[in-house]
């Protein structure tokens, strides 16, 4: 049986990075759904105005509630884990929202950001397993 430590602490790192790449990508698509533009031509108010109406969303806000709740799982993370393994595994985020940003949000693909992500998951790899 592995150790429940570790377990836990993955599950930890797990729920960290759900809930961040949740938060970035219910915000960017909210955000672009809304077609968010400050209007700066109605002067401050007008630019209140408009900060309140996308802050007080219900779905942007969930992006809000989830960052809190991602910083609640990495500091239980911490308690298992040193941060030098640990932090590692948020270089996983990236890949996480590079897909959802491609089949959900419509984004763009290009071998650039393949490169760059695979890149990334040999570092997470030698970082962790050296």
């Amino acid at each position: 049986m592995p150790n429940q430590n570790l377990t836990m602490g993955y599950l930890y790192v797990f729920l960290t990075i759900l809930f961040t790449v949740y938060g970035q990508i219910i915000l960017k698509w909210r955000i672009s759904d809304l077609n968010w533009s400050l209007n700066t031509t109605g002067g401050i108010g007008q630019m209140i105005v408009s900060y309140m109406k996308f802050l007080f969303d219900p779905l942007i806000f969930s992006g809000f509630v989830s960052a809190f709740i991602a910083s609640v799982f990495w500091m239980l993370a911490m308690t298992k884990f040193e941060l030098t393994y640990a932090y590692p595994f948020m270089s996983l985020s990236p890949a996480l929202v590079f897909i959802v940003g491609i089949f959900v949000l419509g984004e763009t693909f290009t071998i650039g950001k393949l490169l760059g992500l695979l890149i990334i998951m040999l570092g997470i790899i030698v970082t962790v397993k050296l």
